[in-house]
């Protein structure tokens, strides 16, 4: 590839995604997903806490609800305002991975995959641990790629 093919940066004053030939436009419920997806290739995050009438529930497994689990996709919410993301996510914590390590991890991630794949840019990652996954072996998610 020569350098004359190379994506020319939007032009001072003109939004990313827009251009002399039309706008794309990302919806929120595409962001979400993509945050999600990406909060889970980070090692001991996973998804939230089951949830009953609005509540966390941990140990739900004894009560037939889904139960903690860090290969399933955590709870996530976007605000997409033009050409800037909002974040928020609920996530599990591997047992006893540390919470603030584990959190900034999925933070810095999350906003550089949103960033790279949609081209916005993310001005807040808000995450809630709303649980930690005991009784889990760290192996398993090597042994699956992650």
């Amino acid at each position: 590839m020569t350098s004359d093919t190379a994506v020319e940066p939007a032009p001072p004053g003109m939004r990313p995604g827009r251009s002399e030939l039309g706008t794309i436009s990302i919806s929120s419920r595409v962001v979400q997903k993509l945050a999600a997806r990406a909060a889970v290739e980070v090692p001991d995050a996973g998804a939230a806490a089951p949830r009953v009438i609005g509540r966390s529930v941990t140990g739900a497994g004894a009560l037939g609800v889904r139960q903690t689990s860090l290969t399933g996709l955590p709870r996530a919410e976007a605000e997409v305002d033009g050409s800037t993301a909002a974040l928020a996510l609920w996530v599990s914590i591997r047992w006893p991975a540390s919470i603030p390590g584990v959190s900034t991890a999925v933070r810095e991630h999350v906003r550089d995959r949103v960033r790279n794949l949609t081209g916005l840019e993310v001005s807040e990652v808000s995450i809630s641990v709303t649980d930690l996954a005991t009784g889990l072996s760290p192996l398993v998610r090597r042994q699956q790629g992650w």
